[in-house]
């Protein structure tokens, strides 16, 4: 015999949690689709919203990426004019007379790290006349100098008519004269000839003035190992000049001296910084200042762009929330969704904004003549800020609506 409590209806033994209504759960990509419901059904608010996001990210970026650009064009132009230019030359021993620069002095001040370009003259022997008529006492004050091939990259200087020296011509009984060399010798073009230690040597070239080294404009330039062999040249540099990094100039004076002459570092002459290198430091100090002003300041308009525009966008739509509240959606769905909607819409404005910021930078930049330059983090922070601001300005009105009940939601409409 079947017991008695197995013909019990098997219902009233159901547990009691059975009789709850599950909770509906959303995928990932459902809350993207329902992110995207106010971009797809309002495109005009939606494209509006995102154009003021736009605006915002678009000026934070063409503001600082021109003031970079003109920030770059001039310390350019002052590291032209030889701010980050070092002199070593040989100093006075205890006796007041000059100590020549040890043989290895030029080697050794280019291995100091911060050193970009290392370049360097040599004494000679000789005297420069216009012929061989020329009594020898009439010099004229110009001097003969060894020459590395790299001296006009190291010291910006350019030829103003012929051709600098080269590796074969360096060899050869040929100079290049400085301009003021040119003009007191009464030489007015390459091809002509000068009486140079003794010997007629071909001009090959006239160099443009230089401010940055004077000496070099009263000197008959001649090749390394033709100075070493026929003009008295003993091989050594009678002045470096140093190209460094600019913010690291004061670290390369102050160990150039004891680099150039470990032995005698008294008796090694360093030239200051020029005054350049102050007025740089002080031009990108106060760039740099103006930039971060200019860009929080658009920042702070887009900002509050952004906020109003998803504030009003988010409260004009609290009918649509009531209505899914209604049907059963829960409040972090509802926060969710609008949260992921202005999410969109800020990633979407951002990166209209980087990309209009941009050609607005690169624009004006080529107009100008000037390096096109945006800085990296903001570039990157660009769309992340957008994002940030539109999550920011969206998430306590979607709060706000999630937390209302749908009758209120409603009525609001």
């Amino acid at each position: 015999m079947t017991p008695h409590h197995e013909h019990r209806p098997r219902h009233e033994h159901r547990p009691q949690h059975e009789h709850r209504p599950r909770r509906s759960r959303l995928r990932p990509t459902d809350l993207l689709r329902l992110g995207m419901i106010g971009p797809r059904t309002r495109k005009l608010r939606s494209a509006l919203s995102a154009f003021g996001i736009c605006l915002g990210i678009a000026a934070v970026i063409a503001v600082t990426g021109i003031s970079f650009s003109n920030q770059a064009h001039l310390l350019a132009r002052l590291d032209q004019l030889g701010s980050n230019l070092l002199t070593v030359a040989p100093g006075k021993g205890a006796d007041q007379q000059p100590v020549p620069l040890p043989p290895t002095a030029e080697k050794m001040l280019a291995d100091i790290a911060p050193v970009q370009q290392v370049t360097a003259t040599g004494a000679t022997k000789a005297q420069v006349y216009r012929n061989d008529l020329v009594p020898p006492q009439q010099t004229g004050s110009l001097t003969v100098l060894a020459a590395r091939l790299n001296l006009l990259d190291v010291l910006y200087t350019t030829v103003r008519s012929g051709r600098w020296l080269d590796a074969a011509s360096e060899n050869l009984p040929v100079t290049v004269l400085g301009d003021r060399a040119a003009q007191r010798l009464g030489v007015t073009a390459p091809g002509e000839r000068v009486w140079l230690g003794g010997q007629s040597f071909l001009v090959t070239g006239i160099l443009a003035p230089n401010e940055l080294a004077p000496e070099i404009g009263t000197a008959a330039l001649v090749g390394w190992p033709q100075a070493t062999a026929h003009l008295g040249a003993d091989g050594t540099a009678a002045t470096v000049y140093l190209r460094s990094y600019p913010e690291r100039v004061p670290d390369v004076q102050a160990v150039a001296a004891a680099t150039a002459n470990p032995a005698g570092p008294n008796t090694v002459a360093v030239s200051r910084p020029s005054d350049l290198l102050t007025a740089r430091s002080e031009a990108k100090n106060a760039l740099t200042g103006l930039v971060l002003a200019l860009a929080a300041v658009a920042l702070l308009v887009g900002g509050v762009g952004i906020a109003n525009t998803m504030v009003v966008s988010v409260m004009e739509r609290r009918g649509e929330v009531g209505l899914r509240r209604a049907l059963g959606a829960r409040g972090g769905q509802i926060a969710v969704q609008f949260l992921l909607e202005a999410v969109l819409m800020g990633l979407l404005g951002g990166l209209a904004g980087l990309l209009l910021g941009g050609l607005t930078v690169y624009g004006y930049a080529l107009a100008q003549g000037w390096p096109a330059t945006i800085p990296l983090p903001v570039l990157v922070a660009g769309p992340l800020v957008s994002v940030l601001v539109a999550a920011v300005a969206g998430i306590y009105p979607a709060l706000r609506a999630a937390k209302a009940s749908p009758t209120d939601a409603l009525r609001s409409t």
